[in-house]
């Protein structure tokens, strides 16, 4: 039996996606819930599993096409057996062995000239490794596509070129232009990854529609870095988890959005949109750019839970595992740009959101206290909010009540 693997139903404001790598090739086994290609779209990039154990039958996209919903992109023989490798790297051995697999065998084409393929954003990254252009090589994949052997074949070959003695000796030549020394000035041309392309359009989208104004204040962490050294080893033997900064933060920042319902409000068309529900984003850097994961409910949130969530969610954006539905929403956003040695910046706005937060480094300052010049645990905080909602005296008074409830903890026992 033949079974389609189509691309799953992404939410309503993803499109789109692009093929990654894929995992499996034509006439490999593949195991139930097994991934065998990546989809990289605006928010993460998606495992598409097997649903059903079986033989690869036929690949319908190659890495880098675009895809949308729905979309065939292999089939899968449930009936087929794995083909064998090739004893040795006859081409037609290995495609006499697919065919017996179940695969579908396609006639032999002839030999194909250089220039003629395209390649995946991992081969085009190898081909920049090696400083080679894609016109410069024999491409053997489906449609004209280069793979990884080809550029590796084709770096073997200009190695063996390079070893090779002269025949004659060389004839004297003409003066040349001095060739650029390895490691020297160059270009190299790499395209957006659709996360950044995607960033940027939102980033610019804040700059060119809202009316972005930041507001600043410092607090003195002391007070919290006691209490934490005070409970830190008893609240992780009770909880099995650190107790960070973030849960601090994220508490704090509840609390003011509670008392300001124009910081946790959107803009949508000619009307304010008021949420009466408390959904954090936290920043989260990864490899592939910033994504900003949220925190459902943050109000009903312990502190234990906060700093659990905030854990996990970190490790998975790092490991790409992120779903679409844990990046998508959210009313107020927190950075940290302090773990990078950030001392002061602008938060940009995470559209529609009113208001994002902007943590930095803590520094020891010098600072008066009832009348005396003391040493204290100092970081400045930015709120980056949106005019056309948020008044300066909500915004100045929003971050006050962060300060004093991270400079005084207790407060939010007591409600104060």
């Amino acid at each position: 039996m033949q079974v389609e693997i189509k691309v799953p139903v992404l939410p309503e404001s993803v499109t789109e996606g692009t093929l990654g790598d894929w995992h499996k090739q034509v006439g490999e086994s593949v195991a139930a819930e097994e991934n065998i290609v990546d989809l990289e779209t605006d928010k993460v990039v998606l495992e598409i599993v097997s649903s059903t154990p079986g033989v690869l039958e036929s690949i319908s996209y190659q890495s880098g096409d675009t895809v949308k919903s729905g979309d065939v992109l292999a089939v899968i023989n449930t009936e087929g057996a794995a083909a064998e490798p090739a004893a040795s790297g006859d081409k037609a051995a290995a495609e006499s062995a697919a065919t017996e697999a179940g695969a579908e065998a396609e006639p032999a084409a002839e030999p194909a000239e250089a220039g003629s393929g395209k390649a995946s954003p991992a081969v085009r990254k190898l081909l920049l490794e090696h400083g080679l252009d894609a016109s410069d090589i024999v491409p053997s994949g489906k449609k004209g596509a280069i793979t990884r052997e080809d550029v590796e074949r084709h770096v073997k070959q200009q190695s063996g070129e390079a070893k090779a003695p002269a025949a004659t000796p060389p004839a004297p030549a003409a003066p040349a232009a001095r060739a650029p020394a390895p490691g020297g000035r160059n270009d190299r041309r790499v395209a957006m990854s659709r996360l950044r392309t995607k960033i940027a359009e939102r980033l610019k989208q804040a700059q060119n529609t809202a009316a972005m104004l930041t507001t600043f204040n410092e607090v003195n962490l002391k007070p919290l870095m006691d209490t934490r050294a005070q409970y830190r080893d008893l609240f992780e033997k009770t909880h099995g988890v650190k107790l960070g900064m973030m849960s601090f933060f994220t508490a704090a920042a509840v609390e003011a959005l509670k008392r300001f319902p124009a910081v946790n409000a959107s803009i949508d068309g000619d009307d304010i949109v008021y949420h009466d529900y408390f959904d954090i984003g936290i920043a989260v850097s990864s490899d592939r750019g910033l994504v900003v994961p949220i925190l459902r409910d943050a109000d009903q949130m312990s502190y234990a839970e906060i700093e659990q969530a905030i854990r996990d969610m970190g490790t998975r954006a790092r490991d790409g595992k992120l779903g679409i539905e844990e990046l998508t929403g959210g009313t107020f956003s927190i950075t940290n740009g302090g773990i990078f040695g950030s001392m002061l910046s602008t938060p940009i706005l995470n559209p529609p959101q009113s208001a994002i937060l902007g943590m930095h480094a803590i520094q020891q300052r010098p600072v008066v206290v009832d009348g005396e010049i003391v040493v204290r645990p100092m970081m400045y905080l930015a709120l980056t909010y949106d005019h056309r909602i948020v008044d300066g005296r909500e915004a100045v008074q929003f971050l006050v009540t962060i300060k004093n409830v991270l400079e005084d903890p207790s407060r939010l026992l007591l409600g104060v």
